[in-house]
């Protein structure tokens, strides 16, 4: 978005995003969607680049790594406001904290009335760890608020409006005061209207003038593969309609990994606790290893030894918003019999007298050598 390298330096990325905001700036482009929202989206995009642990979680895992994936990307979930008063630094005052506090644009005019804005909503979905490596779509029913279909989200019976009195249409008041520093001059948002700038003359009786009411919607959305228990996808514009009109909140998803019966995930590996018979680790064979797909044959060798760590390329989960997948683990354990028959007794017995069954100096240094990185 802000058209910087990745080994951009923070004077760099200001002043590409000077640049960007100057150019979509919505008193440069009166009435022009796109414009906004590219506005929106290169502060967005400074906001996470000019944060050190945005910007690394974003260099790893792209938009998903630090706002979700889900939905259509990440978008900046602010007010215009928010966006001039969380930057006004980088401008040197410029940016006043409305869509007419910019400077250089034939002065300025008066301060936009403010903008609703639907509160966020968070659910949480569980996910298999199947699902987990190969995304899906999931779709769910959510209690919200809703837009009042008999008022259109106006909040008013007739559709008509009267300027607010108090500020005039602006949606915020002035007052200057006299302190021993001299006259202070603050501005706030308007109490009577609520920074609309309007009050509303016949109150809509199905939502009582608010323009929402409560009701369910049906959401879906693409949960991409990878994602990892704890992360928070946004789905943008699915949370709670505005009162009156506005913007709509989002809907934050909150992943939940369910456990699986035989697969540990390590990131983006997967272990398996593998035990094998006697025989097979001493004569080897083939065995069967459960994988998210299904189960694989796999290639035991003779005189496998407990402890040993197999690895089955490619057969983990997907990296997610990268390339490759992780690795498959399998560790070796060795089962030993509590309890045998006289005739095994004897067959075992017959073996202890063997030297192959003896360890030998090498091994015992294996051992040893094991047992130490285990505590390192």
């Amino acid at each position: 978005m802000l058209g910087v390298s990745k080994t951009a330096s923070a004077d760099e990325i200001k002043k590409a995003y000077r640049k960007k905001a100057i150019q979509y700036h919505p008193d440069k482009n009166p009435g022009d969607k796109e414009a906004e929202e590219k506005f929106k989206e290169a502060a967005e995009a400074y906001e996470v680049l000019s944060n050190p642990d945005k910007r690394q979680r974003y260099d790893q895992f792209g938009h998903a790594g630090v706002n979700g994936g889900a939905g259509g990307g990440a978008q900046w979930s602010g007010s215009m406001d928010d966006i001039f008063s969380q930057f006004g630094d980088i401008f040197g005052g410029h940016f006043g904290g409305g869509f007419g506090g910019f400077g250089g644009f034939g002065g300025g005019r008066t301060r936009a009335s403010r903008v609703n804005r639907g509160a966020d909503l968070r659910v949480k979905v569980k996910l298999s760890l199947k699902e987990i490596a190969t995304g899906v779509e999931k779709r769910i029913k959510i209690k919200k608020y809703v837009r009042c279909t008999h008022c259109n989200g106006s909040g008013s019976k007739d559709g008509a409006t009267d300027t607010c009195s108090t500020c005039h249409g602006s949606g915020y008041v002035t007052r200057v005061q006299s302190t021993i520093l001299g006259r202070m001059q603050t501005q706030s948002v308007c109490p009577d209207c609520g920074g609309e700038g309007k009050t509303i003359k016949n109150k809509c009786p199905h939502c009582n003038g608010e323009g929402v009411v409560l009701g369910e919607e049906e959401v879906s959305f693409r949960i991409p593969a990878g994602v990892a228990d704890g992360m928070q996808l946004n789905v943008s514009g699915k949370g709670n309609a505005a009162r009156r009109g506005g913007v709509n909140g989002d809907l934050l998803v909150l992943i939940q990994e369910e456990p699986h019966a035989e697969l540990i995930r390590d990131e983006n590996d997967l272990i398996y606790n593998l035990l094998l018979d006697l025989p097979t680790a001493i004569l080897g064979g083939s065995v069967e290893i459960p994988t998210v797909d299904g189960k694989v044959k796999m290639k035991i060798a003779a005189g496998t030894q407990p402890g040993k760590m197999l690895r089955l390329r490619g057969k983990g989960l997907p990296i997610l918003n990268g390339y490759g997948s992780g690795d498959l683990l399998v560790n070796v354990s060795v089962y030993i019999p509590e309890s045998l028959s006289r005739d095994e007794k004897k067959m075992v017995e017959k073996l202890q007298e063997s030297d192959n069954m003896k360890p030998t100096s090498s091994a015992k240094d294996e051992f040893i050598r094991r047992v130490k990185n285990m505590f390192n």
